[in-house]
């Protein structure tokens, strides 16, 4: 099942952002780097200056693959920065838009620790005094997809006054494997971890402190941001002691704060069939001597080839909880006090109807009509099916965890819940019933671009919704800037939005700020707190659900994650 969600969440991402036509570089944007003089180019489109894949690590290869990475080497003739990054080792599927044929193959290669920067148009001299804000984006994909060609910073760095970087980062088993014979023979503490991922975005961050004030940055603001996975990576980063003093604020856009035992993960104690003890053994051979030498030289295509399994790939372990990079404890289990984490200002929110992306894709949920036209099977089941584990999905990544920093101390907590749910139809095919305000459908109101959803995109932003959606666009933005600049969202920018208030635990205090277009009520603040609790009472009341079968299938869900509830699971029919 993490499978498929995985693969249905990536499928909405595919050309979130797409890679621009290449063009020529721009001598107005020479810049000297600590490691090396760089070129960009200036985007037709909005002015911004940028420059694509700046190395930030050595390769990770040979010995370096599976251990913390390393400062990139240096160069010394001027790198032309106008082409797109090779991409992280991946597997290919439908949202990569190739053959049925070439789905599963693995695509990318190792080489693949590059970076993205986008900044407002200005001479070297002007960067050097500018000091703005630096955003740095961490991109989703369930930690095993995505790359940083489809985040197009050009439009928020322009408009907003900001540095935008977008960071590629090792993917899958690649980026997370815990097995003890990694651990031995590393040169620094980091060697030993098992969340290599993380590290890379860690080394991007250092990065950033060398070189974002080259770029006009300011590097005492810099936020890291991210949706989905990078959402999880975002709230990995704020629990990390090897990230402390990097960022001075955090964005988490639909992630989580959740990570994997190390025991479960190494397969020492607890037996998994994706442990790094027992896929160490299928990447070298049956029978064969499993050594640190032998996994580093194995090709890709076998560590690949470990995870497969009938009648689906296997899932690799992510965000392992190792004590280096991670607490031992768990990703969540420093919450509670602001001295075990890194306490900046914190975002945190979800989409109204998450799992609607997930949804939209499934035969249990939609049928087509003439083959083509995808209409819910059943809509009421499928609002509620959407609906409880979207609100579930909000208690654990939102609610909870402000309300543990807030009782903690940590007042600088804010939360919101995106509701734009007016997506354009075609014939008996309503893209705001079937996707409604889903899974990553807040990432082009954030970035102020409008693709999303490939062949989609013109059903479901029309000119009809234009006028609400571009200025619910420019709210959002001018939040998150005023975030990365003042370290609180306030009224944005200008100072004329509703102000957006601090997280409290007092039930009567307005604590969650909703983003919504004028015509839907707009941006404002209401009073709302989730918990597993009253979601699953709300579905046991719920008379729109048809049937007990429906109402349980629900809940039963719902009470996988969630053991205060499992006693009501238990007991619906």
């Amino acid at each position: 099942m993490k499978r498929i969600v995985s693969t249905l969440a990536c499928l909405a991402l595919w050309s979130a952002f797409s890679a621009h036509a290449q063009i020529a570089a721009d001598p107005a944007t020479a810049r000297t780097l600590h490691d090396g003089p760089v070129v960009g180019y200036v985007d037709v489109d909005t002015g911004a200056q940028a420059w694509r894949a700046i190395p930030f690590a050595k390769p990770p290869v040979g010995d370096l693959r599976w251990r913390a990475p390393r400062p990139a080497d240096t160069w010394t003739a001027p790198r032309i920065s106008t082409k797109s990054a090779p991409w992280c080792p991946q597997q290919l599927s439908a949202m990569d838009g190739v053959d049925k044929a070439k789905f599963g193959q693995v695509a990318g290669q190792e080489d693949c620790l590059y970076l993205d920067v986008y900044a407002p148009p200005m001479t070297g001299e002007a960067a050097a005094k500018a000091k703005l804000p630096i955003m740095m984006w961490i991109h989703g994909g369930s930690n095993t997809w995505g790359r940083a060609e489809q985040y197009d910073g050009s439009a928020l760095a322009a408009r907003f006054k900001v540095v935008v970087v977008v960071v590629q980062y090792r993917l899958g088993a690649l980026g997370w494997f815990a097995h003890p014979a990694l651990r031995e023979g590393g040169a620094i503490p980091e060697d030993a971890s098992a969340n290599f991922g993380t590290l890379d975005q860690i080394r991007a961050l250092e990065w950033i402190q060398q070189n974002g004030a080259t770029f006009g940055g300011d590097t005492s603001r810099v936020t890291i941001f991210g949706e989905s996975a990078g959402g999880q990576n975002v709230a990995t980063l704020l629990t990390s002691p090897r990230a402390k003093g990097l960022f001075q604020r955090a964005i988490v856009q639909s992630g989580s704060f959740k990570s994997e035992p190390l025991d479960l993960a190494e397969g020492k104690t607890v037996v998994s069939p994706v442990s790094g003890i027992a896929i160490a053994q299928k990447i070298i051979g049956a029978g064969q001597p499993v050594t640190a030498a032998a996994l580093r030289s194995a090709p890709v295509s076998a560590i690949y080839d470990a995870y497969k399994a009938e009648p689906r790939d296997l899932d690799p372990f992510r965000i392992i909880a190792d004590g280096i990079v991670v607490p031992a404890a768990g990703l969540d289990s420093v919450l509670d006090t602001p001295s075990q984490y890194n306490a900046v200002p914190v975002i945190t929110g979800t989409n109204h109807d998450e799992l609607k992306l997930f949804n939209a894709l499934n035969p249990k949920f939609v049928t087509y009509v003439g083959g083509k036209l995808p209409v819910a099977r059943d809509p009421a089941f499928y609002e509620a099916a959407a609906l409880y584990p979207s609100r579930m999905w909000r208690a654990n990544s939102v609610d909870a965890p402000a309300a543990r920093m807030a009782a903690g101390g940590h007042s600088a907590v804010w939360t919101y819940r995106f509701d734009w749910k007016e997506e354009g139809k075609i014939l008996v095919t309503d893209l705001g019933q079937l996707l409604g305000a889903g899974h990553s459908i807040e990432i082009p109101f954030v970035f102020g671009h409008f693709r999303l959803l490939g062949a989609f995109d013109s059903l479901a932003f029309t000119k009809d919704n234009a006028p609400g959606r571009i200025a619910l666009s420019d709210s959002m933005m001018s939040y998150w800037v005023n975030f990365a600049a003042t370290g609180a969202p306030g009224k944005g920018v200008d100072g004329n939005l509703p102000e957006w208030k601090a997280w409290t635990n007092a039930n009567s205090a307005n604590n969650l700020m909703v983003f919504d277009s004028p015509k839907a009520g707009g941006v404002r603040m209401i009073s709302d707190h989730e918990s597993p609790t009253r979601i699953a009472d709300d579905l046991l009341a719920d008379k729109t659900v048809k049937s007990d079968d429906q109402r349980c299938q629900i809940l039963k869900s719902l009470a996988r994650d969630n053991p205060e509830i499992k006693a009501k699971a238990a007991s619906c029919g």
